[in-house]
């Protein structure tokens, strides 16, 4: 069974494996300290939201590092509420660009590059997210060609198809181009059990967050209203972010697999 046979397209209703029992299993072994020493690092996202709860505090030492952290969104985030009776799903898209805006700025860093493909749709979307990750590269090249570049990515084998398709993508340029590649797990996190012979542990490196940077990291993410709380009280309008979800990606270490 793959990862997107274990989460596919469906909302999360259960609580999966605990925040208690992923930090006693990774608080128990060592972990490779992740070091980022690119000049340039794109940053992929397959929604509004992943790049700052998967990566916010890499994201924003590097920015604060001098490395020129270059923000994507490949889809429009419309597809977080199907059925809403409040928010059509152009309303939704725009207030979750608005909400990146607002993450970003408190990392510190420049607003997204966005793209707005479909929401749920970007396993088929290669080409034209192959086009414009090739360009992002071709455009950073050609302002520095001596600087070195890196791609961080949400994780290839993640669980979600959207993340997925983007991890793949990422995989294939960094592999053609000879890009350092990191990729960070977001719902991985939720259907793993620790110790999983599924994923690649050998590959895991960590980042320690200091408690100013995960500070600042919590004060990002609650820029994400549309996702934290209910747009309405109908059922299609609540909480995506749920608390035990978001603990899970709050910790004093963030991790990705390279």
């Amino acid at each position: 069974m793959t990862s997107s046979e274990r989460f596919g397209a469906a909302p999360i209703d259960e609580q999966g494996t605990t925040e208690a029992q992923w930090q006693s299993w990774l608080s128990a072994r060592e972990w490779p300290e992740l070091e980022v020493t690119v000049d340039r690092l794109i940053v992929l996202a397959a929604h509004p939201d992943d790049e700052v709860l998967g990566a916010g505090g890499m994201m924003l030492a590097a920015a604060a590092a001098g490395i020129d952290v270059v923000p994507v969104c490949l889809s429009d985030g419309s597809g977080s509420h199907p059925g809403s009776p409040t928010m059509s799903p152009g309303e939704l898209a725009a207030r979750r660009r608005d909400e990146l805006d607002v993450a970003l700025e408190v990392l510190g860093i420049g607003r997204s590059r966005w793209f707005g493909l479909p929401d749920g749709g970007l396993e088929l979307e290669h080409d034209a997210m192959a086009s414009i990750i090739n360009d992002i590269v071709d455009d950073t090249c050609g302002e520095s060609p001596e600087a070195t570049l890196g791609v961080l990515a949400v994780w290839e084998h993640d669980g979600h198809p959207d993340h997925e398709a983007v991890g793949r993508c990422a995989r294939e340029i960094a592999n053609v181009r000879g890009l350092q590649l990191w990729q960070y797990p977001i719902w991985m996190w939720h259907w793993a059990i620790p110790d999983d012979l599924t994923i690649p542990w050998d590959e895991l490196r960590r980042y320690r967050l200091s408690t100013t940077s995960l500070a600042t990291k919590r004060t990002a993410i609650s820029a994400f209203d549309t996702q934290l709380n209910p747009l309405s009280p109908d059922p299609a309008d609540q909480p995506v972010l749920l608390p035990h979800i978001l603990d899970r990606l709050t910790r004093t270490h963030e991790y990705v697999f390279g």
